[in-house]
């Protein structure tokens, strides 16, 4: 996606969803340490995907953070050809579960692919210090927060109230 702006992308796939910022989601400590935190600790997160056409997909993301309390973001390793990419469909899931501890998210978010820029450069720095790329290849994916709920389904947060997914 390059330098394509996050509102021009939001105008192209999701006109209907509120510019990045207005509303409130404000991930908690706990969910941003524990996501922050979930490969350190045996628990990556989980991101699903779909194509156009409605064919899902899913994989495990060791490289998840929280990048701000309304933001996560993610590593997508050169030639990763796992997920679908947010080009084709923005719409991803993330679900962050700790079993030991009982804790867990499903997060509903709105996905843009970076290959260079500032959330590029964020992420990769914040990944080099734990040796998780000190390459800087492949692209970031920064995922913009809608809802959070719980691993149940039950609304905690949205961006915008009663909006369907």
């Amino acid at each position: 996606m390059g330098n394509q702006s996050v509102y021009a992308f939001q105008d192209a796939y999701a006109p209907d969803h509120p510019r990045i910022g207005e509303a409130m989601i404000s991930l908690t400590p706990e969910m941003q340490d524990s996501i922050s935190n979930a490969r350190a600790s045996g628990n990556p997160c989980i991101v699903a995907t779909a194509a156009r056409d409605g064919t899902p997909d899913m994989g495990y993301i060791g490289t998840m953070m929280a990048l701000s309390d309304s933001t996560l973001a993610y590593k997508n390793r050169e030639n990763n050809a796992t997920l679908v990419s947010p080009e084709e469909n923005p719409k991803v899931i993330v679900i962050y579960r700790n079993a030991a501890t009982g804790v867990g998210w499903k997060f509903r978010c709105t996905a843009v692919e970076y290959e260079e820029g500032p959330y590029f450069d964020a992420v990769n720095s914040r990944l080099s210090p734990t040796g998780g790329d000190t390459a800087h290849t492949g692209t970031v994916v920064v995922l913009e927060i809608d809802q959070v709920l719980t691993l149940f389904g039950e609304v905690l947060q949205e961006r915008t109230s009663g909006r369907r997914w």
